[in-house]
């Protein structure tokens, strides 16, 4: 990375941050760009030769958080062996091991994430769900045993059913405990062989 590019790239990152900052007491239509560049610190110009408006800034503000989002499985057994080295147990991912780190970065991020809901076309989801049906539901459900041809059916259940009640949760300002939110999706999502038979969570 040049010079350039690591200048840029911190102002990115400080707009972000600005950005969730103000989130977290104002509504997003509400936001001035002025105030905005108040808070990060830097020239209304600057937030320009940036950005052409400020949903360009949300858009970046969410991949910025979507890459945060990826670092919470730092802490699990994703990030120290390959999944072909997990067992199927470890494999289920409906686990609080699996769901803790998840829940406490939604809850974190939840004013931002709302937004997101409320915007998508400023990202593709779509885009975010094929990438981890490619790389990891797929092999997952093979080794659990589902056939091919359904496998689609089973991935879009548990991708859109997991999202879904997150942004309830969200919606409802994260009223309940994260203790509380593992219990129900582990309860809702629990993961099925194709024999019929639950695996059990294994904390």
């Amino acid at each position: 990375m040049n010079k350039f590019e690591s200048k840029y790239f911190n102002t990115s990152i400080v707009m972000d941050e600005a950005l969730i900052s103000l989130l977290e007491t104002k509504e997003y239509d509400y936001i001035s760009i002025k105030e905005l560049c108040d808070k990060a610190g830097v020239n209304r110009s600057t937030f320009y030769l940036h950005y052409e408006k400020m949903d360009d800034l949300l858009e970046e503000t969410i991949k910025y958080i979507q890459k945060s989002f990826v670092k919470q499985f730092d802490t699990t057994q994703l990030s120290k062996q390959s999944l072909s080295e997990l067992s199927l147990s470890d494999k289920m991912f409906i686990k609080t091991e699996y769901l803790e780190p998840l829940l406490t970065f939604f809850k974190e991020n939840r004013k931002v994430l709302r937004l997101y809901k409320k915007r998508p076309y400023i990202f593709n989801t779509e885009k975010t769900y094929l990438s981890l049906q490619k790389q990891i539901l797929l092999d997952i459900l093979k080794d659990f045993g589902v056939p091919e041809e359904i496998r689609k059916y089973y991935i879009s259940f548990y991708i859109h059913g997991f999202f879904s009640i997150i942004y309830s949760w969200i919606d409802n300002d994260c009223a309940e405990s994260i203790e509380e939110m593992m219990q129900i999706i582990i309860n809702v999502l629990r993961l099925q062989n194709y024999s019929g038979e639950t695996y059990e969570k294994n904390n």
